[in-house]
């Protein structure tokens, strides 16, 4: 009977020794060990602090993480769904909705959580025109002498600096225009957006009027500061879906305020538990992204100033993600266990 005990005690210990090999503590903190990501970015600079932070939150859950791929927002969409990129960290609710549904929506897709909320977007005009002539609504742009104030070519009509082609908020500007009979009035113009911002910025200082549609976060707003430089225009009171749109100080800039998602391949997600509870829990505030964007606009815009960023905001929250990868971590245990 002695003998049988002190075997079943070498038994226990044996097996406890296993448990806590260097092997089974790696895979329990690193429960991606071995599972190749591909991220994807939009083609958007902007975007690439979001994104690669959460690449180095999966990084430090051992996933092979490679380098972000840079692709417009359609690609990024039918690529996650058909499982040739892992995640993207730019689904915006609702201005990407259609793009999200087109490409399969939740059948296809894992969404869970919110990445940024408060993400506010709207036309904006200098403030001195704004006041000199008292202009508030988008719709006062109806009349030709008004419009003609931001003429910047010539053609007797406003020039709204407006969306790249193929973005979301292309297709709003152009229902806005259509909608509330601008159309005759007031030119979308379209191109490479950081070009024509920078060329508005420079009208804007050289005392020019400005129109243009922007978002936040973007570091825009920390140059020309809404309120202050710039201010919000509101758009018709009949404007459709006026209900969805209206802010709760009253307001109704013609955008419902955004919010921001991580959206993963639904496979990859359903097989890796503990990625599949990072992105769903992680959670980036909406100024944090408008100071990094900043930085960039100010020069530090290479990729591995972006980089020196993300080290730094993961270090300057250090218990909040360590709390994060934690709970990664014993998603991952807890379906091993139940397996």
């Amino acid at each position: 009977m002695r003998e049988i005990t002190k075997g079943l005690t070498l038994g226990t210990l044996l097996l406890s020794t296993q448990l806590l090999s260097p092997l089974a503590m790696a895979s329990a903190e690193l429960p991606g060990e071995g599972v190749k990501v591909q991220p994807l970015q939009s083609s958007l600079p902007e975007e690439a602090f979001q994104s690669l932070l959460v690449s180095k939150l999966m990084g430090r859950l051992g996933y092979e993480v490679q380098p972000a791929q840079e692709v417009d927002y359609n690609v990024a969409y039918a690529s996650v769904a058909q499982g040739d990129g892992t995640f993207l960290a730019f689904n915006w609710i609702p201005l990407q909705d259609n793009k999200y549904e087109q490409a399969g929506g939740d059948k296809v897709f894992f969404r869970q959580g919110t990445y940024v909320a408060g993400a506010a977007q709207g036309y904006l005009i200098d403030k001195k025109t704004a006041a000199q002539y008292g202009i508030t609504n988008l719709g006062q742009l109806k009349d030709p002498k008004l419009a003609a104030l931001f003429d910047g070519d010539g053609d007797g009509k406003a020039d709204l600096v407006g969306c790249n082609p193929g973005w979301g908020c292309e297709g709003a500007i152009n229902h806005h225009l259509d909608e509330f009979g601008l159309t005759p009035t007031v030119t979308h113009k379209q191109g490479n957006y950081a070009a024509l911002i920078a060329d508005t910025l420079a009208r804007y200082q050289a005392g020019k009027p400005v129109l243009y549609y922007t978002w936040t976060p973007y570091w825009l707003s920390s140059e020309l500061v809404p309120g202050k430089d710039v201010v919000w225009l509101e758009v018709p009171a009949d404007a459709p879906d006026g209900d969805k749109t209206r802010l709760p100080n009253g307001k109704n800039y013609g955008f419902a305020v955004n919010t921001m998602h991580i959206v993963a391949n639904k496979q990859f997600a359903e097989a890796n538990p503990a990625a599949a509870k990072l992105f769903s829990i992680v959670k980036l505030p909406l100024n944090d992204i408008n100071i990094q964007n900043g930085l960039m606009n100010k020069g530090q815009n290479k990729p591995a100033d972006v980089e020196r960023h993300a080290d730094a905001w993961l270090k300057g929250h250090e218990a909040l993600v360590n709390d994060w990868l934690t709970q990664a971590r014993a998603a991952a245990a807890k379906e091993q266990s139940a397996g």
